[in-house]
């Protein structure tokens, strides 16, 4: 059967901040700060050599913690794929995080996630601190070895708490949406990211983190051809555990 054309409605964008209220530890490559004797280090831009948060870890732990949500992984821990048969989130959340490419159902994902760079602010006052590394910390742990007692120390770098992270989310609209629907869906794994952890070590008390959405804006298909600029979207109210 052949699939109905995707036809654009609109953009809905989702702005605001994400503030690390603990230590922030998003894995990089080993090789970016092999020389400050750190075992694990943070990912980091090029560029400017400082910490971001990759929009694939932000998209990807708010589908994980979704699909617990609405009982959308099994009790072997296999992730549930949208099907014909599928429940109504099952067929939402598809929608809105996207399916395989092998999913017969397969069709356009809604929701993009940017990378969520550091403030201009956060990145000054990290400057003005003279963090242990460029923007980070370096937090020392011990692990012991049940049976000999012998501690194994390593260190671990992480964004300290307090500093903040400009994120931009995008979630497209095609013809027939419930776009209410969808941006619930959203706000839905915004709240539970808030009330789990981001990145690695979540279990030892990192990656506490808190979302302020400030603003919702749009661009409908007319505005693109009119060459418009954004509008305010005022058709569905921020949660206040997101404000």
């Amino acid at each position: 059967m052949e699939r109905e054309k995707a036809q654009l409605k609109k953009k809905i964008f989702i702005r605001g901040k994400l503030k690390a209220i603990t230590g922030l530890h998003i894995g990089g490559s080993d090789q970016s700060l092999s020389i400050g004797g750190v075992d694990n280090v943070v990912v980091r831009d090029p560029i400017t050599s400082m910490p971001y948060v990759p929009g694939s870890s932000i998209k990807g732990k708010m589908r994980t913690l979704v699909e617990k949500l609405h009982g959308l992984i099994d009790e072997k821990g296999k992730v549930y794929e949208p099907g014909e048969d599928a429940p109504k989130e099952g067929k939402l959340l598809g929608k809105v995080f996207g399916v395989s490419a092998q999913n017969k159902l397969s069709e356009p994902t809604r929701l993009i996630v940017r990378d969520a760079m550091l403030t201009e602010e956060s990145a000054k006052e990290l400057e003005r601190l003279e963090t242990d590394l460029p923007y980070t910390e370096v937090k020392t742990e011990v692990t012991i070895n049940r049976l000999t007692s012998a501690a194994n120390p390593r260190q671990m770098e992480r964004v300290p708490a307090g500093a903040e992270f400009a994120f931009e989310m995008v979630l497209n609209i095609y013809q027939g949406d419930d776009e209410k629907e969808l941006l619930k869906m959203v706000f839905e794994g915004m709240e539970l990211l808030q009330d789990d952890f981001l990145g690695g070590s979540g279990t030892r008390g990192y990656g506490k983190i808190k979302l302020f959405v400030d603003n919702l804006h749009y661009k409908d298909v007319n505005t693109y051809k009119e060459l418009q600029p954004e509008k305010e979207y005022a058709e569905v109210k921020i949660p206040e555990a997101l404000k």
